[in-house]
């Protein structure tokens, strides 16, 4: 059941303008519960994965090797990364165009991952997340919202599942976006993806000491909102 009383308190106080961050590995469902969230309350939704990915989609188009860290660091001064948002959607933009539509194929991903890792993206990428969240009304999802880009953020949950219930979900993500491949294939990437996100050495996958954990195993995106509306209400 919906937790109306929260959903007025948002209304009533979004002036508040919050910072809501959402961490979690690949499939808990990250992305559909904060874009629902970030809808719920009016804030804008950042979905930092998106910008791993267009880095990984710029260094794939460069032909370079996203395992190249030297490689890819030199490529830095030659890019700008932008989001544009309209009526809640976000455009991503890579040295002006517009690649939002690309970022979702089996290669970028596995390309994000790994340049995910070098410290010199991470550091790159770092001031342009912080901009976008500058001004507060705004739900924040990734890898490292609650621990690297804003510590300091007002609400902050991480997200957890089954992983054989991510695999299934990602692997209907993939099968939907008209891209092939078995579900064992899809665990297999979600396991080699987790490993490196959890062992970097540079903002490693981890909760932020005072995140609120959902496990999402047997929750509908709506319930996993309705829960954190009930605890986004105390602090409006």
């Amino acid at each position: 059941m919906r937790d109306h009383h929260a959903e007025s308190i948002a209304g009533d106080k979004q002036a508040s303008r919050l910072i809501v961050a959402i961490d979690g590995p690949a499939g808990v469902g990250k992305s559909t519960v904060a874009r629902l969230l970030a809808s719920r309350l009016g804030y804008l939704y950042l979905d930092t994965g998106a910008l791993y990915r267009a880095m990984a989609w710029a260094v794939i188009e460069s032909g370079r090797d996203p395992a190249d860290t030297d490689a890819v660091a030199a490529l830095l001064p030659t890019l700008s990364l932008q989001m544009q948002f309209h009526q809640g959607v976000a455009a991503v933009l890579v040295s002006g165009r517009d690649v939002s539509s690309e970022l979702r194929t089996p290669a970028v991903s596995a390309a994000a991952s790994v340049v995910s890792a070098i410290p010199a993206i991470r550091t790159w990428l770092l001031p342009v997340q912080r901009q976008i969240g500058e001004g507060g009304a705004v739900v924040a999802e990734g890898r490292d919202m609650g621990t690297k880009v804003f510590p300091s953020a007002d609400v902050k949950f991480f997200l957890e599942a089954d992983p054989n219930v991510r695999a299934q979900r990602r692997h209907r993500e993939l099968v939907a976006a008209g891209h092939s491949g078995a579900l064992e294939e899809t665990s297999a990437d979600l396991t080699s993806r987790d490993t490196r996100d959890r062992s970097r050495s540079i903002a490693p996958l981890v909760p932020a000491q005072d995140a609120r954990h959902i496990d999402t195993s047997n929750l509908s995106a709506t319930d996993v909102v309705d829960q954190m509306m009930a605890v986004i209400a105390a602090k409006l």
